[in-house]
């Protein structure tokens, strides 16, 4: 796989939660931290995403929002 994604994280997907039209899913990476996403039920079946399976987990950073009170 080729990506100009600089944040890359390879992991193992712990759970996946499908709704009608998008999906939670949840990676584990190294050293048992877990990033969960919100994708499309269809990129899901697409993608063939299973608990247990290896994926990725490419963060934009123009996508990451950080907020404090």
């Amino acid at each position: 796989m080729r990506t100009s994604a600089r944040n890359q994280f390879a992991g193992t997907v712990r759970e996946i939660v499908k709704g009608p039209v998008s999906a939670e899913v949840v990676i584990e990476i190294a050293g048992g931290s877990r990033i969960t996403a919100i994708i499309s039920a269809k990129s899901v079946e697409d993608l063939k995403l299973a608990t247990g399976k290896k994926a990725y987990a490419l963060v934009k950073a123009s996508n990451v929002i950080v907020a404090v009170d």
